[in-house]
């Protein structure tokens, strides 16, 4: 591909991804402001977060297989039309009901960060293939800052439906130059979707998730709770023979016990319960009123400029990371950035009465959370073939999002296991959370350390994937 073309496909798909990612947090900060304008319940509210979240959870790696089979090109440009429309109507709801509906939709986005790394190694020279897979893995991280910091001010200056008109322009910008520009894919897999494992793992994922976001209102030892968490291992267990049995598996079990991989989703899983757990909590920390013994009081606005830090420290070090990979191996990178990440937070869990020491702990979680996404995005396109980089990559997403539902869990019981007669938080609650989170960074750490160094030459092609075909290049 030429340079000047493979530029511009970058551009595409950064600004997808991106968008995508702004889109995951965009809404938290002014969830309250949506709660009020559409007169809804804050339970009721939730499901705003929740709808996206299982929806994305399902839709990554389905639609990453499908691109893998049917072409990630045009599997790209479906994606893209599709989160469109669900800004589309989400910037237009009448009432709560149709903005979960919208973010449903919306959540099928979560197919982007496969597809685009399929693009990216299909269509790159090999020796940009890491550099541009660590870079649009900074844009992906640091779309999900600009949500945090960007929401307070356009709330202000405009109304929240602007949080959805603003996607609306550029995706649909998006669309056109990707319709325009983007090769469509050489690598195809013969086959057709297994549409049973489709909707097994979109059960148990549903059943792991949904209980894990929604316990601190049900309950943790609620019937509710309980049967889906029983439902969640059962349909697991049934996932697993089904895939292990079938010819056309949508997740190829073999490539997962690939060593490479099943140690670098191990570290997904815990990195991602810090990371998620951090970008949830250290927001309503800092906006807590003084009264409380600890927090500064911070308007929405103020407390997304606190994370301002963050959001550039991880752009960076996701960049640099693509040039310090060849040298230092994406191993060590995922290492120092879960290392990172866990002295952010034992930093946090002994300093957090200032705010320049919140500013410090963002800044230093950033740094990690660019590395860390960065490499481990590398070591999974590095490690498998062709054919399953769609779906490879789109599980080990998924694992980061089970993991930020996990830690988001555990850390949610900790912090408001215990209110104030006020009804806030106390600070010991907040110091306990930051000491686990501390505790899942440096298990993270520990993961990394077991991924195999990876040999010089391209990536190894077993396990095969049967049925691979070069499907024709036309010419531009």
């Amino acid at each position: 591909m030429p340079r000047a073309s493979a530029r511009l496909t970058f551009a595409v798909l950064a600004t997808g991804a991106g968008v995508f990612s702004m889109l995951q947090s965009l809404i938290a900060p002014a969830l309250p402001t949506v709660q009020h304008a559409l007169h809804a319940s804050p339970s009721t509210a939730t499901w705003v977060m929740t709808a996206y979240l299982l929806s994305a959870s399902v839709f990554t790696p389905i639609l990453g297989r499908v691109g893998d089979l049917a072409g990630r090109k045009r599997t790209l440009v479906a994606v893209l039309l599709t989160v469109l429309a669900g800004c589309l109507v989400a910037a237009l709801a009448p009432n709560i009901g149709v903005l979960i509906v919208a973010r449903v939709v919306q959540g099928v986005g979560g197919a982007l960060f496969p597809l685009s790394f399929g693009i990216i190694r299909d269509e790159f020279a090999p020796a940009e293939v890491s550099g541009s897979i660590s870079n649009l893995s900074a844009v992906i991280a640091a779309g999900g800052g600009v949500g945090m910091v960007a929401a307070g001010p356009i709330v202000s200056a405009l109304d929240y439906r602007w949080l959805f008109w603003i996607p609306v322009a550029i995706v649909a910008a998006t669309v056109l130059i990707a319709l325009r520009y983007i090769p469509e894919s050489p690598e195809r897999t013969a086959g057709k979707v297994g549409w049973t494992g489709a909707v097994l793992l979109s059960g148990w994922l549903v059943a792991l998730l949904l209980p894990l976001s929604q316990a601190g209102q049900w309950g943790w030892g609620s019937p509710r709770v309980l049967g889906l968490f029983a439902a969640a291992v059962v349909l697991f267990a049934v996932w697993l023979v089904t895939e292990a049995r079938s010819r056309t598996p949508l997740i190829d079990l073999r490539v997962l016990r690939l060593p490479a991989v099943w140690t670098t989703n191990t570290a997904a899983l815990l990195f991602g319960a810090g990371m998620y757990s951090i970008w949830s909590f250290l927001p309503g920390f800092v906006q807590t009123p003084a009264a409380a013994g600890y927090g500064f009081d911070a308007s929405v606005t103020e407390s997304g400029l606190l994370m301002l830090p963050m959001l550039v420290a991880m752009f960076l070090s996701g960049v640099v990371s693509g040039r310090l990979e060849p040298r230092v191996g994406a191993k060590a990178l995922l290492t120092t950035g879960a290392a990172l990440g866990a002295l952010a937070c034992g930093f946090l869990t002994l300093w957090h009465d200032a705010r320049w020491q919140i500013g410090v702990v963002a800044a230093l979680f950033g740094l990690g959370i660019g590395l860390a996404f960065a490499s481990m995005a590398n070591l999974i396109v590095g490690s498998v073939p062709p054919a399953q980089t769609g779906a490879a990559t789109g599980m080990n997403a998924n694992i980061r999002t089970i993991g930020g539902s996990i830690g988001a869990a555990l850390t949610s019981v900790l912090v408001t296991g215990r209110l104030q007669p006020s009804g806030l938080p106390y600070a010991s609650g907040y110091t306990h959370g930051w000491a686990l989170l501390t505790l899942l960074c440096l298990a993270a750490a520990a993961a990394a350390l077991l991924v195999p160094a990876r040999r010089q030459g391209p990536p190894a092609e077993a396990p095969t994937t049967p049925g691979v075909t070069r499907a024709p290049v036309r010419v531009r």
